[in-house]
């Protein structure tokens, strides 16, 4: 009878561990329930792993974005983890998403696109205008050596340099606060993106680019131009790279002049 009980024992024993082995969710679903951010994933261990190489070669590549610098970073950069759970599925995809607030993260051709357009090299110090979900600034942290992000949403300033944070980005410094101003004593910046539409170039970022800067920004208001705007001894040359839709920018710079 002792034997039996054993027996019987050893029997609940490997009922319950299979039990728990079901209820319980698995490494990949924990990440994307919340606990996403804690470390930057492996390409391992990365579910979207073929997710993201197919959007970098189909969506980014195929288009004409030939920066390989560019490229292996948005290869790098877990988008998922920059998108609220419910849409980490569609993260890779060719559209933008929204992060809340009323703001978006951006197609990622035109992540691509607008980072090329950059120009950058490896000492550059950027100056990024509207953090989102702090995906661009991973981006270019992969690229230069310091990264300024002004976001005028609190709440997303806060999110978005946590999780950059908890993702090893700690050479990304965010803000909360109006972009229109800049980051006066940081300047002056190797370049500078915008990635709210203002219907004029902001003065105060002109006057914080270095000779030889760039500035990447969508301009407009109804109808929106990419524009790169590049500072020279003789002034400032624009380029009008091609047409685009962003969310407006607010706060002063919907108070000057267009």
């Amino acid at each position: 009878m002792r034997r039996r009980s054993g027996n019987v024992s050893a029997l609940s024993v490997i009922f319950l561990a299979l039990l728990l082995a079901l209820l319980l969710p698995s490494a990949p679903a924990r990440l994307a329930s919340g606990g996403a951010f804690s470390r930057p994933l492996s390409s391992a261990s990365d579910e979207y792993a073929a997710a993201r190489e197919e959007m970098v070669r189909e969506q980014i590549e195929m288009r004409g974005v030939r920066d390989a610098r560019v490229l292996a970073a948005m290869r790098k950069v877990p988008r998922h983890l920059f998108v609220p759970p419910a849409e980490q599925g569609e993260a890779y995809n060719d559209y933008a998403l929204v992060i809340g607030h009323g703001q978006t993260i951006s197609q990622p051709y035109i992540v691509g696109f607008m980072t090329e357009a950059l120009e950058l090299k490896p000492h550059d110090r950027v100056l990024e205008i509207g953090t989102g979900s702090g995906y661009q600034a991973a981006i270019l942290a992969e690229l230069v050596t310091e990264v300024y992000s002004i976001e005028i949403v609190e709440a997303l300033a806060k999110e978005a340099e946590a999780r950059l944070h908890r993702l090893g980005y700690a050479k990304v410094q965010v803000r909360a606060g109006d972009g229109y101003r800049g980051w006066p004593e940081a300047a002056p910046f190797d370049a500078i993106i915008v990635t709210a539409a203002p219907g004029h170039v902001p003065q105060p970022l002109i006057d914080q680019l270095r000779e030889g800067g760039r500035m990447v920004l969508p301009l407009g208001t109804w109808e929106q131009d990419l524009v790169r705007l590049r500072r020279t001894r003789e002034g400032i040359a624009r380029e009008y790279l091609l047409p685009v839709r962003f969310v407006p920018m607010t706060g002063e710079a919907e108070k000057q002049p267009k």
